[in-house]
């Protein structure tokens, strides 16, 4: 007897999981397929070299396929695959000696992306010469301000604030209480804000 899952889009992941585990290769192209942009995405706030982005992200896709049978669907697939990818990409830049940071276009967005920041948003609108000479200085601070943050911090607020994933996403995707993740979450916003704060307040009519 076949159980309805009640939610369509968690079932249909899980049973294309459940294909390429029984041996259905076209069930993993089509894993990929759906999430090869996002991923390249999040790798891309993770690092500035963008000749690396598309090697991490095949990276993670052979990692989650090697992996893919300890899969049981108690959290969403991306969410699974979202932590391949980012310690794929931490280990990644750690044997190239390098830190992760997120890059500056990850608060800008971009024609073709559904997933943009609240703060790519605000940094982009009413475009003049000096608007937008205005939001290359804060989204400088900012990415300045997010590469100080330690890296729980870092994370949890990229999570939230670019991904746009729920607390409760996040609290499995970083292994940890929601409580955590609030905290982390508010203590990121409270260290960027400090840096942001002193720009916008110099804009009239513009409060963080």
């Amino acid at each position: 007897m076949t159980v309805i899952s009640p939610s369509p889009s968690e079932d249909s992941d899980l049973h294309l999981v459940e294909r390429t585990v029984a041996g259905d290769q076209r069930a993993y192209e089509l894993l990929v397929i759906k999430y090869q942009r996002r991923i390249e995405r999040l790798i891309g706030r993770m690092v500035r070299d963008t000749d690396l982005v598309q090697d991490i992200a095949q990276e993670t896709f052979i990692r989650a396929y090697r992996a893919l049978h300890q899969f049981r669907g108690d959290a969403q697939f991306y969410t699974w695959l979202y932590r391949i990818a980012v310690n794929t990409a931490k280990k990644a830049l750690m044997d190239m000696k390098r830190n992760p940071v997120i890059s500056e276009n990850a608060f800008r967005g971009s024609e073709d992306e559904d997933e943009t920041s609240r703060l790519g948003h605000e940094l982009t609108s009413d475009e003049t010469p000096e608007t937008v000479l205005a939001a290359q200085e804060i989204a400088q601070v900012v990415n300045a301000a997010m590469e100080a943050l330690p890296d729980d911090l870092r994370q949890a607020v990229t999570l939230r604030e670019i991904e746009g994933l729920s607390y409760e996403e996040i609290a499995a995707a970083m292994g940890c209480p929601i409580g955590t993740v609030r905290s982390r979450i508010f203590r990121a916003r409270e260290a960027i804000s400090a840096k942001v704060r002193p720009l916008l307040e110099n804009q009239s009519g513009k409060r963080w």
